[in-house]
């Protein structure tokens, strides 16, 4: 994988080589580095005097990654200059670098993590998105000589973080949360499919999600755990004409990674005060009989109103219940009396 050391203005010949090899795996990339990146000339003292940081890292004396760091307004960090040679991508070296990059921020009091990246660098992007990246905020161009347009993205990187994802965002989440929802079925949840889960079969069922994001019939929160993604949850709003005061609460997933660590106690909270948001004054969901979150939902003051016997098929082909949970929420915020 190589040495990761901490980058120096001598450096300078080797960044440039090493980013013109990037870009020139994309059409249209034009690097002038006078004209439009000077900094690169002496790019340590350009991180250094913003507060922030760089790394290189070389294998046999060679530059063959860097990546950069440094602080935004309030407890938002950037990630910079994130580039890695094309021998040295599959080793571990870009993991490593983004590591050394959330480390150094969390150090220093960030709370999340924003980045832009080109929007020709697909690459790029899965590489952000693996790493819990989702697309976040608007596009913005550079007026460059490459005619830059930018991708914006950004990650919780500290504590337990819930966040509602829209169109952009889901979309670059989708492989996290296929991963999610493989992982949880393998372990044996009842979410509607049977192991083994195909990641194309995941994926496919959040790229439909996606489209109903877009058409305001459902909302997708996703939960981030000291900045890796651990967990969804999903409302459906898409109710018959005379039930538009309901919804109903599905796919609460969390990473067997990441249990009882109260993720899906807070998920559930969330989701609670989405509905309510939405105008939704009753909540439906339903689980399998004798899952752990038949108590997590009765904790949470949700009522159990019945089950249905021979529900749903398990791995073993077995018939299991299921019991029906409702949750009534008054506009003051309280719930079931």
């Amino acid at each position: 994988m190589g040495v990761i050391r901490a980058g120096r203005d001598e450096d300078a010949a080797a960044f440039i080589d090493l980013i013109a090899g990037c870009w020139a795996e994309y059409p249209g990339c034009v690097m002038d580095v006078d004209g439009e990146n000077p900094e690169l000339r002496a790019l340590a003292s350009h991180f250094e005097t913003r507060g922030g940081a760089l790394w290189v890292a070389e294998q046999a004396g060679r530059v063959v990654g860097m990546v950069a760091t440094k602080p935004e307004e309030g407890a938002t960090w950037e990630v910079c200059r994130m580039y890695v040679a094309a021998s040295a991508r599959g080793t571990g070296l870009a993991d490593a670098l983004v590591r050394r990059v959330e480390t150094h921020a969390r150090d220093g009091g960030a709370e999340r993590l924003i980045l832009w990246s080109d929007t020709r660098f697909d690459r790029a992007h899965r590489f952000y998105e693996r790493q819990g990246f989702v697309r976040q905020g608007g596009i913005r161009p550079l007026f460059d000589l490459s005619n830059s347009i930018e991708f914006g993205y950004a990650k919780p990187l500290a504590g337990l973080v819930i966040e509602r994802l829209d169109t952009a965002s889901c979309s670059a989440a989708i492989r996290g949360l296929a991963a999610i929802l493989q992982d949880c079925v393998a372990d044996g949840a009842s979410v509607s499919f049977l192991p083994p889960l195909a990641r194309d079969a995941a994926e496919a069922f959040y790229r439909r999600a996606v489209t109903d994001i877009a058409a305001g019939r459902r909302v997708l929160l996703a939960a981030w755990l000291d900045g890796a993604l651990v967990g969804s949850v999903m409302l459906d709003l898409a109710m018959p004409q005379n039930q538009t005061h309901r919804a109903d609460v599905q796919k609460m997933l969390v990473s067997p990674k990441a249990r009882r660590r109260g993720v899906a106690r807070a998920m559930l909270a969330a989701i609670e005060a989405e509905a309510l948001a939405a105008g939704r004054s009753l909540l439906v969901l339903d689980t399998r009989k004798g899952d752990p979150s038949e108590a997590l939902y009765a904790g949470a003051g949700w009522l159990r109103c019945g089950e249905i016997p021979l529900f749903c098929r398990d791995a073993d082909g077995g018939l299991s219940a299921t019991v029906l949970f409702y949750k009534s929420i008054a506009e003051d915020g309280s719930a079931n009396p």
